[in-house]
């Protein structure tokens, strides 16, 4: 996949698609921030329809998600805010690495996340029960052991308060 901002079509918008277990989930509009070739920094608005409450943080109109791709790495880490600019937290994505193509931002979801409050003192792990249905290992234990790996690091760094260094330009 290709590594420049020369993917991106004119005006430094790209299509991200997030794809989970082979189909597209969420194909979304996002401006184009930075692209260094290894990381692919997207901003866009909540895309889901309405508000989604998950608990721990509510998602709604409004909010904007500064996503943060890596081609390298198994993770996505998204910073997410308010409409007036109010930190809530970093929402983050065990993922394949991405790619970007013809202005597209393809992303493979592995079911697994992590939730990091503003604060920092909250960092929920979600979805193992879904990772663990969905049979990756069996199919792909390599890919499986690289999103545990993926999972585990990103706890690490938030737990120590470090999780803001990946998304440092």
């Amino acid at each position: 996949m290709s590594a420049s901002w020369a993917d991106a079509p004119s005006g430094g918008t790209v299509d991200v698609r997030l794809v989970k277990h082979g189909r597209t989930k969420i194909t979304y509009p996002a401006r184009l921030l930075a692209d260094d070739g290894e990381r692919v920094t997207v901003r866009a608005p909540w895309a889901g329809e309405g508000a989604r409450d998950f608990g721990f943080v509510r998602f709604e109109p409004g909010d904007v998600f500064t996503e943060h791709f890596w081609r390298g790495r198994w993770y996505a880490v998204k910073e997410v805010r308010d409409a007036v600019g109010t930190l809530k937290g970093w929402y983050c994505d065990v993922t394949r690495p991405a790619g970007l193509a013809d202005g597209v931002l393809v992303v493979e979801d592995l079911d697994l996340d992590l939730w990091v409050s503003a604060d920092g003192r909250e960092v929920l792990r979600l979805d193992e029960d879904e990772f663990a249905a969905s049979g990756l290992a069996e199919r792909d234990p390599a890919a499986a052991a690289a999103a545990s790996a993926a999972l585990d690091g990103l706890e690490k760094l938030a737990r120590a308060g470090r999780l803001t260094e990946l998304t440092a330009r």
